[in-house]
């Protein structure tokens, strides 16, 4: 944050100077910056703060020397000091970013291979496997890879923040490519603009989050990067795999089509609403025909070619002449008034779907609107088709291609928006139902065979359950009307609006049959017809350790059921499942959950095998690794033969998201990975196990249920506990911090099994045990192991061979380096009971000492990060600048507990929060 800020170096990485010099670079405007709006008092206290931190890692001062200083400083000078270490992690962040992303270049122009998660490095891969086109065909006759954006996000940036840090990104890379000493000085200051605009905008919403500003947040993404990303990447795939197999059958539609969760997602979520729904989705639509409408008046600039000196087709002719555009002056450029009717028909397609208030800006016109996007891009084929015949291919293959890609990906509605209800609820809503309807009172009471053959009869019946004036309960009363609005949804903008609605912890086959009961009651599904129909996915998500185990024999029952089956077999035989991480990992811990998610898909793999279907998995993971996040290549490498099957769906959540998808470069290079990994998977044998697969299950189901027993005795086991954490840890804070509508818990209980994934990992990373992302897995190996020799041997062997286990102990090594339980003593102190404070911290660090020493053993390496060089830098360079942030939050904690309850307190904890989140890169 001065002009010695990166004092630090790292000696056995001199290809990192770059980055140091971009960190010294930012980090000196912020230091001015500091120092000018803040004074000169501010900003000796965070030098002070900053050299002292670097003397605690050097082990020159105790961490109480810095925490006593800053005791005694007001705290409205603390805040601009948490402040500047904010900011600082967050440039620090862009500048590692840019140097990834100047490391690759390197290798590059090296002439180096291809990097593993690059679509070079697999297709190089593929065509080593001498694949069949049959197999070929198969294997992807589903493709599909769907990031899917979730409604929790644990982001905490604002849009001017995320702005100032776009523009800082390209000011950054512009330098890189300049010598010119004026322009570079033109560059210094426009990133003292941007810093400085940075500073003085506040981090924190004075109000919590609306779902509606949720949704805008989600669709920003769009104009960032996948507009530009996505149909690009999807048309260089489908030709790269049909080059390759020209007989195979390939990518008839896009691979690559994301997903969204913004407002339909209302499990605990009391704000998801029938007209938040509506919202999400007509917001969508506008914004992908408001996309549409850019590129066509674009193209409309660009085409001026004259029928004088370029032939034309008679089909565009036709379509010009059908455009009402009878000009003088563009009588002989049919081109231009052939666009200017599709701009036409396309600006009546939106006053069709859209209120007035969401449509884009657009021409008036009496052309009739297209009934769907194909019809559009019939008309945009026939002037394809011309600009062919007239030799001007170079012209059809920029602008003209790119659009019919982005409609063929995002077509009227942009991304599908999956629904998402907890299964009691949908229990109580069909129970009252049945019982208005006079069917049946007492239906949760049934048991399960019964409420199967009640829902199955209603299925088949054509009434509904229920009519317009029916006195209902409030919460049925919402629910149908959230499902009436998603079946006019569909009816309005397409099926492809609303794909799936997705049931929290489904545990039978009733949960199934009561959303589809619900479903059938909107019209969204019919059974009662020659040709069964659903235009919505039914998914049940598996989320605790014993509903993953259960998982394989719940899809197997629903299949025996008939009535589901034809639902099943009405949908090309694809049946999606989705597997809970968060709450598998609070449920039993993280190589247990870890565990049991890679036990239930291979059981999944061999029910839908033998059923006859198709699978497709959607994993719901987290950004850190407590919710199974880690690099995404490896974690889909990681997944058992047969899970992927040319498709997947995974959730983004949190800051990962803006880490992923915030500009072009940085989502091209994750899309990628996604593709290239799901290729892998499902063309080449990646496991490697082969006859030895059993006997390496065999191990991992022992070491899980000894990892499972060593976390629950901590969190069920240890007397105090939930005290402990509460007391600890900021979780109490953080239902305070503004990140998102979704309150922080189920249900108002203080228990753990009520309390939501993202506060239950973001407390424990805040506190830097980061708990959820290792807890136990020492215990496993060591009490495994036992002193013998050729059990520690068959680790090691098993870490070398199997993807999956190198997968889960690297992503536990991340976690590890990313813990510091010097701090985590500072933050324990705050429990009052000290025989409380020894019992469960006591744990805690003997557990994270024989989990460090577990890792390395079975590795072999010498560090936690041997194998990431990239944040093993990160961690070396950075991580000291963390501690002022932590030893503030403690000491804000301490006050405001102590009944200093002031706005500038608890302003102070949140800015904490806000920057360690920012610099741990994937707190929640």
């Amino acid at each position: 944050m001065v002009n010695r800020l990166n004092t630090v170096t790292d000696p056995a990485l001199e290809d990192s100077e770059p980055l140091r010099q971009d960190i010294r670079l930012l980090g000196g405007i912020l230091g001015n910056i500091v120092r000018d709006q803040a004074g000169d008092e501010i900003f000796d206290l965070v030098e002070t703060a900053r050299v002292e931190s670097l003397r605690i890692r050097r082990s020159e001062i105790e961490r109480a020397d810095l925490a006593n200083r800053l005791a005694s400083v007001p705290t409205d000078d603390l805040t601009p000091v948490i402040r500047a270490f904010s900011h600082f992690a967050l440039l620090a962040n862009l500048a590692e970013d840019l140097h990834r992303e100047r490391r690759r270049s390197v290798h590059v122009h090296a002439g180096d291979p291809p990097p593993n998660s690059s679509l070079a490095a697999t297709y190089a891969k593929l065509d080593s496997a001498d694949l069949h086109p049959d197999t070929v065909s198969d294997a992807l006759a589903t493709a599909l890879v769907a990031p899917v954006i979730t409604a929790h996000p644990t982001e905490t940036r604002r849009r001017t923040v995320f702005d100032v840090q776009t523009a800082v990104t390209e000011l950054m890379r512009s330098r890189a490519y300049t010598n010119d000493s004026m322009q570079l000085a033109q560059i210094e200051k426009d990133l003292h603009r941007q810093i400085l605009t940075l500073w003085q905008t506040a981090l924190i919403r004075l109000a919590r989050l609306q779902i509606r500003d949720e949704i805008d947040n989600g669709l920003r993404y769009y104009d960032l990067a996948l507009f530009d990303v996505v149909p690009t990447l999807n048309a260089q795939v489908r030709a790269a795999l049909r080059s390759r197999w020209p007989d195979a059958t390939v990518l008839t539609e896009p691979i690559v089509r994301p997903g969204s969760w913004i407002g339909g997602d209302r499990d605990g979520n009391p704000n998801v609403t029938a007209d938040v729904v509506t919202a999400a989705c007509d917001k969508a639509c506008a914004k992908a025909v408001g996309h549409h409408l850019s590129q066509l008046a674009a193209l409309e600039r660009e085409l001026s070619m004259s029928m004088r000196g370029t032939p034309t087709t008679d089909e565009l002719r036709g379509l010009a002449d059908a455009s009402g555009d009878d000009g003088a002056a563009r009588a002989d450029e049919p081109y231009r008034r052939a666009i200017h009717g599709i701009r036409g028909r396309l600006t009546a397609t939106a006053a069709r779907l859209l209120p007035v208030g969401d449509l884009p800006h657009t021409l008036a016109s009496g052309l009739p609107a297209y009934e769907t996007p194909a019809h559009l891009l019939a008309d945009l084929g026939i002037i394809d088709a011309s600009l062919r015949r007239g030799r001007s291919g170079a012209i059809a293959d920029h602008r003209l291609t790119h659009l019919r890609d982005a409609i063929e990906v995002f077509g009227f509605h942009l991304a599908p928006l999956d629904l998402r209800q907890n299964s009691e609820v949908h229990e109580r809503v069909v129970a009252e139902l049945l019982s208005w309807a006079g069917i049946v009172d007492g239906y949760g009471d049934l048991p399960e065979e019964k409420k199967v053959a009640l829902l199955t009869a209603e299925l088949r019946t054509r009434r509904p359950l229920t009519t317009p004036d029916a006195h209902l309960s409030e919460e049925t009363a919402k629910e149908l009307s959230i499902l009436r609005a998603a079946a006019e949804v569909v009816r309005r903008i397409g099926p492809a609006a609303i794909q799936h609605y997705i049931i929290s912890m489904c545990t039978s086959v009733s949960d199934l049959l009561e959303v589809q009961v619900l479903l059938k009651e909107v019209g969204l599904l019919n059974l009662d017809s020659d040709l069964p129909y659903s235009s919505v996915h039914v998914v049940p998500l598996f989320e605790t350790i014993d509903d993953l185990r259960a998982g394989a024999a719940t899809l197997s029952a629903a299949l025996s059921v008939p009535e589901f089956r034809s639902l099943v077999d009405c949908r090309n035989g694809l049946v999606e499942i989705m597997l809970g991480y968060s709450d598998s990992n609070k449920d039993g811990g993280y190589l247990a959950a870890n565990w049991a998610l890679y036990r239930a898909e291979l059981d999944l793999v061999d029910t839908a095998r033998d059923a006859g279907i198709r699978l497709r998995l959607f994993h719901g993971r987290g950004g850190t690794v407590g919710r199974g996040g880690g690099p995404s290549y490896d974690a889909i490498l990681a997944q058992p033969p047969g899970a992927v099957q040319g498709s997947l769906r995974l959730t983004e959540q949190g800051e990962v998201i803006a880490a992923k998808y915030r500009e072009p470069t940085l989502a091209r290079r994750n899309l990628e990975a996604l593709v290239a990994a799901t290729l892998e998977s499902s063309l080449i044998d990646v496991e490697g196990l082969r006859d030895d697969a059993e006997s390496a299950y065999s191990v991992l189901d022992e070491l899980a249920a000894l990892a499972r027993t060593a976390y629950t005795d901590l969190v069920h086991g240890t007397p105090g506990f939930v005290e402990y954490f509460t007391t600890s840890t900021p979780v109490a804070e953080i239902g305070a911090l503004n990140i998102g509508s979704r309150p922080t818990s189920r249900k108002p209980t203080n228990s753990i099994t009520d309390l939501r994934a993202i506060p239950w990992v973001l407390a424990w990373t805040q506190c830097r045990v980061m708990l959820p992302g290792w807890y136990g897995t020492g215990s496993a190996v060591h009490t495994w192991i036992g002193g013998n020799p050729d059990r520690l041997a068959t680790l090691q062997k098993l870490y070398q061979r199997w993807p999956f286990f190198r997968s889960v102990l690297s992503n536990m090594a991340q976690v590890l380096a990313k813990s510091d339980l010097g701090l985590a003593a500072r933050y324990a102190d705050l429990v009052r009971d000290p025989d409380l404070r020894e019992r469960v911290f006591g744990k805690i660090t003997t557990e994270h000492e024989r989990t460090v020493d577990a890792y390395l053993t079975i590795t072999g390496h010498t560090s936690l990060l041997a194998d990431n060089p990239a944040l093993e830098r990160s961690v070396h360079n950075r991580f000291p600048y963390l501690e002022p942030l932590n030893t503030l939050q403690v000491e804000l904690l301490q006050r405001f507990r102590a009944g200093e309850d002031t706005d500038q307190v608890r302003h102070g904890i949140l800015l904490t929060m806000n920057g360690l989140a920012t610099a741990l890169r994937n707190s929640g």
